[in-house]
């Protein structure tokens, strides 16, 4: 099913995801990091930075992904975009007050931390709900006539 947010026939919002995901995934790495070595500069700005480039990431992926959710008709389908799209904004609350937490008290990473993996373990199961409405359902594949 072709979504209305594309450029030439390509979906937007698969093309934006990856910025979100490498983003947060970096962070949380990073986060290991200073979890092992210390919460020091260099580990704890690149954290901050790249959890900021994936909620900007996010939050343009979300913008084309909502149109794309509007033009999918009412049924499982479109349930599954839902839900996909809540758990999606639910990872960047989660980001968003952890990075306010880390601009706050940046010696405190416990919280943020843990707040890292709890997003990053909700990303998995957003991502495979994704999946699910690309490979299963056809959303995004020109080829693929619209679910009913």
């Amino acid at each position: 099913m072709r979504t209305p947010a594309s450029i030439a026939g390509h979906p937007i919002h698969p093309m934006l995801v990856p910025v979100a995901i490498g983003g947060f995934v970096l962070s949380f790495l990073f986060d290991i990091v200073c979890f092992f070595k210390g919460a020091h500069a260099p580990w704890t700005i690149a954290a901050y930075w790249t959890m900021i480039g994936g909620i900007a990431g996010a939050l343009a992926a979300a913008l084309f992904g909502f149109v794309d959710l509007l033009s999918i008709p009412a049924g499982p389908v479109r349930k599954t975009g839902v839900v996909h799209m809540v758990l999606n904004l639910t990872i960047v609350v989660l980001f968003v007050i952890n990075a306010w937490l880390r601009t706050v008290s940046p010696d405190q990473l416990s919280l943020p931390m843990l707040m890292s993996l709890v997003a990053i373990l909700l990303l998995v199961v957003s991502g495979w709900l994704g999946g699910k409405l690309v490979f299963e359902a056809g959303i995004g594949n020109a080829n693929v006539p619209p679910p009913r």
